[in-house]
């Protein structure tokens, strides 16, 4: 006799449906897991017998063997414990078959029986409604897998309580979703002294969803201002907080099953590894430009991370997504991030000032700032100088804009971007190219004379050409301008240029 029950298996964000199978036949007693099971599956056999002794249940004195289809794909992580228990429980009749072949399950089961939350209840759930099944999971995934609302979603603290579940002895209640926390921020543009150009900077990369390049001093406030950013990006829509919330899943981030439509920010260290960055390691796991998804990824440093690493960069800024190539596997994560960068002018710092410069100046800041190649220096559509602050300005009090402010004017430029492209499949400026950023984007007889003369003095590659048109389109959009004039060009002009930096 076979009894079926389902689990899933994970491929990037796709969570596929795996039938668990479990035969009892006459042989020597053994218990045998098949179907390309990981190290994680294959000690799921102790912990499976350990939890059903913890339950007075003894397993027959015969061959058990547990098949994972299809068996040409990888079964990874302890998730699986939980369908070979149920798959063993209706195969020696302790459970309805048609209970169990309608149930798609995940959990870790302790030694005593009970369940233990695992990664990746979210996307589960989206396959469970997919194929029709309802799902069952550890209490401590109930909330977060009760999102998806299309299936029945039953949380149980042990094993035990599932068993009675499906005997009708204690019906367990569907799970309630988790609470949607509204973004919190406990800082302020206007704790920021000084330095209105990069506000203005910033605003302009949060209303388009521009890449954004400080280059300044230590101390000028860079890492400041970006810690800043957040406060004035507007929350995650409903699919936008699906998406990112898929991807936190699969990382075990998401908080007690809670939603969150705060938007991501990412600031990986500059020693941080390439799978680290991109992704990879074991079961190619997303990495920080995933986790940046529908947010920003803040790389402080920006020449002191690896050549390697930051030229992995390039592709994703331009695709929106990922792809980790293993020998095994090729893994597509969404990538759709802001990327923000700041970085000293030079090895010392002190560039600008003769008194604390090294002696290889100006030397030492071509060769620092030339860490970072052409290419991907072309792809930061805003790109400025943060000059330090002077002490009198320290003392001042608070002046300029509040997050609320400019948040509020932000969310209205994003409307109309909204407006403009309904029905397309994009979101910003940041990503309208080809026939229709000419349509959108086409800037006035001045401002058209004024891009291509300023496109011949700086030596405006093609994509540094539409990219100055991405940023004027934004500006218009804050000045509630239908169309792109030179003074918008001339703006975003002032943003391709900084100091030892190609253009």
């Amino acid at each position: 006799m076979v009894a079926r029950t389902f689990s899933v298996a994970f491929e990037g964000v796709e969570a596929r449906r795996v039938e668990v199978q479990c035969a009892i036949s006459p042989g020597l007693p053994g218990f045998t897991i098949v179907g390309l099971p990981d190290k994680a599956v294959s000690e799921a056999r102790e912990r499976v017998r350990a939890a059903l002794a913890a339950m007075q249940i003894a397993l027959p004195s015969k061959k058990l063997v547990i098949n994972l289809s299809p068996a040409d794909l990888p079964k990874m992580g302890s998730h699986f414990d939980l369908p070979i228990a149920l798959a063993i429980l209706a195969a020696t009749g302790l459970i309805p078959e048609e209970a169990a072949e309608k149930t798609l399950s995940l959990g870790e089961l302790a030694l005593d029986g009970s369940l233990v939350g695992v990664t990746g209840a979210l996307p589960a759930a989206l396959t469970a409604a997919e194929t029709g099944c309802v799902l069952a999971c550890p209490v401590a995934c109930g909330a977060e897998a009760a999102w998806v609302g299309a299936t029945p979603v039953y949380g149980a603290a042990s094993l035990a309580h599932l068993l009675r579940h499906f005997t009708g002895d204690r019906p367990l209640h569907e799970a309630e979703p988790g609470e949607v926390t509204a973004p919190v921020h406990h800082r302020d543009l206007r704790d920021v002294k000084g330095q209105e150009r990069a506000k203005r900077a910033m605003e302009i990369a949060a209303a388009g969803a521009h890449h954004l390049l400080m280059v300044g001093t230590p101390g000028s406030g860079k890492s400041m201002l970006a810690a800043r950013l957040p406060t004035i990006l507007p929350p995650l829509g409903a699919h936008e907080a699906l998406e990112t919330s898929i991807i936190h899943s699969l990382a075990g981030l998401l908080d007690e099953g809670g939603i969150s439509r705060a938007r991501p920010f990412r600031e990986p260290h500059h020693t941080a590894s390439m799978a680290a960055i991109v992704g990879g390691g074991r079961g190619a796991q997303p990495g920080e430009i995933s986790l940046a998804h529908n947010g920003v990824l803040f790389l402080d440093e920006l020449p002191e991370f690896s050549r390697a690493v930051l030229e992995t960069l390039r592709q994703p800024v331009e695709t929106g997504e990922v792809m980790v190539a293993r020998a095994n596997a090729h893994i597509r994560y969404p990538a759709r991030f802001m990327l923000v960068a700041a970085a000293n002018p030079c090895k010392c710092g002190y560039l600008p000032d003769p008194a604390r410069a090294c002696a290889r100046v100006p030397l030492c800041g071509e060769d620092y700032l030339g860490r970072i190649s052409g290419p991907l220096m072309d792809r930061f559509d805003l790109r400025l100088e943060v000059p330090p602050v002077q002490f009198l300005d320290l003392g001042l009090p608070a002046s300029g804009d509040s997050s609320a402010t400019v948040a509020a004017r932000v969310a209205q430029a994003r409307s109309r971007q909204a407006d403009r492209l309904e029905g397309t499949g994009l979101r910003t400026n940041a990503q309208i190219e080809g026939r229709m950023l000419e349509e959108v984007a086409e800037p006035d007889a001045e401002g058209k004379a004024l891009l291509v003369k300023a496109a011949e003095k700086l030596g405006l590659s093609a994509r540094g050409y539409h990219r100055v048109l991405r940023v004027a389109r934004t500006i218009a959009d804050l000045a509630q301008d239908p169309a792109v004039r030179r003074p918008h060009v001339a703006e975003a002009l002032s943003y391709r240029v900084v100091s030892g930096a190609p253009n």
